[in-house]
């Protein structure tokens, strides 16, 4: 049972916490195995040992993580009123 890129770049969004695009085209489901060491990994923790996750996107699955700037939806919520009493 595979995941969709869509479910790969929501993971990432997650991970990197920053918006993550999907520019790959790709389409369909893909088995795929990725090892990396988180950035906030103690120096001396054992599974400390692997590649940053930019390193293992493009190292294990060929895809480049790439830092753009762009224009983005946001919605702004600037006064927040209780509901009044019916």
């Amino acid at each position: 049972m595979g995941t969709d890129v869509p479910m790969l770049v929501s993971v990432l969004s997650q991970q990197l916490g920053r918006s993550v695009l999907n520019k790959t085209g790709l389409n369909g489901s893909y088995d795929y195995t990725l090892q990396w060491t988180p950035e906030d990994a103690a120096p001396d923790a054992s599974d400390s040992v692997g590649p940053s996750l930019f390193t293992a996107m493009q190292e294990q699955l060929g895809l480049k993580l790439e830092s753009d700037k762009g224009k983005a939806d946001v919605i702004v919520i600037d006064r927040l009123d209780m509901p009044s009493p019916n």
